[in-house]
């Protein structure tokens, strides 16, 4: 179970709902909307935190008999969201986390719609105190008026994925299934908004279509949430993987011209180079999607001529970077090509992605 999340801002209890009978889900339901509404949030996700009150609703008139749910608006100074709370007196629950997992609807459980809650929200927590009930309380935040842009592979089989100069960066990526594999176990992320560019590699354990599903669960929540603490993606992905096969993970986020967080939880490989200076990211054993892992985020100072180049184990690690005479020279797209051309292993999935600063206005 992921820790309390400490957030100081301010509460304001909008709406208190008891809820022990199906026609009160209703009432849920269309106070959620109005309350998404009136903060602002785009149709989509305002209905995306409708699903998840009515869901929240109709397991308590259905399972628990009664419940108790509260909505609140959030305000951080920076930013605002709504924050929902329920609160179910049903003291035979032992392992709450388990009812949330994709998949899971087994009598007295939560039905399967609510297994895609980590990925509607952007926070989770759960608690359960014996003799008494369960308390969840989840949270989504407004996000940027302006949309990220995001790159994503156009099938899986893709052997080269061609990305776009994203604003004041060069991204380019190459992945390819392993040989003779229709279903690719890797996948990438690329999101830019407002000046920060968040870029990562995923690689799903194993090979073939369940090493597939778990690459896209993690890859679709990062996407959903790409605005989050590396940290919280970290743990969002754990939750959203739950069923998979897992998946072991690493980001970069460019915070600024000058600042770049990372976070690696696996055997992806980091590494960044200006043909003179050099530095490999800390890699964390352990993998996301059975059990919660504390990932260590770190800072790193960023100069406007390096090169960041991730890739997943089906690329041989073993490489320096002066087997690539003229590397600081050529594109992103140049180096991932070339990477995966002559690194690539035969039996595994694999995908290179890298990032320079682009037309150097960084």
């Amino acid at each position: 179970m992921a820790p309390p999340v400490s957030l100081p801002c301010k509460r304001v209890t909008s709406a208190q709902i008891s809820v022990g009978h199906s026609f009160e889900c209703a009432v849920a339901q269309e106070t959620a909307r109005q309350i998404a509404n009136k903060l602002g949030f785009a149709a989509v996700a305002g209905e995306e935190i409708v699903r998840v009150v009515t869901e929240l609703a109709l397991h308590m008139a259905r399972h628990m008999g009664c419940g108790v749910l509260t909505l609140r608006l959030l305000d951080d100074g920076a930013r605002v969201g709504i924050e929902v709370e329920a609160e179910e007196h049903d003291p035979g629950i032992r392992n709450p986390e388990r009812l949330f997992r994709e998949g899971n609807s087994s009598g007295a459980v939560l039905d399967s719609g609510l297994g895609d809650m980590q990925g509607l929200m952007d926070e989770r927590e759960i608690s359960s105190t014996a003799g008494l009930g369960m308390r969840i309380v989840c949270r989504r935040w407004l996000r940027p008026q302006a949309d990220p842009v995001v790159v994503t592979p156009a099938t899986a089989q893709s052997a080269i994925v061609q990305s776009p100069i994203v604003e004041r960066w060069q991204v380019g990526v190459a992945t390819r299934p392993r040989h003779l594999a229709a279903a690719n176990g890797d996948a990438f992320v690329i999101c830019e908004c407002e000046g920060r560019l968040l870029a990562g590699v995923i690689d799903g354990l194993g090979h073939g279509e369940p090493a597939e599903r778990a690459a896209l669960a993690a890859q679709a929540y990062v996407q959903s949430h790409y605005d989050l603490p590396l940290d919280q993606l970290f743990r969002g992905v754990n939750s959203a993987c739950h069923g998979t096969r897992g998946v072991v993970m690493a980001l970069a986020r460019f915070e600024s011209p000058t600042v770049m967080m990372s976070a690696n939880l696996g055997n992806v490989e980091m590494r960044a180079w200006s043909g003179t200076k050099r530095f490999d990211v800390a890699v964390q054993r352990g993998f996301l999607g059975v059990q919660e892992e504390q990932v260590q985020v770190q800072r790193h100072h960023w100069e406007p001529n390096w090169m960041l180049v991730l890739h997943s184990d089906g690329v041989r690690g073993q490489w320096q970077w002066s087997d690539f005479p003229g590397l600081e020279q050529g594109t992103p797209q140049a180096v991932a090509n070339q990477f995966l051309r002559t690194l690539a292993k035969p039996d595994d999935d694999a995908t290179v992605l890298v990032v320079k600063s682009g037309r150097g206005d960084l």
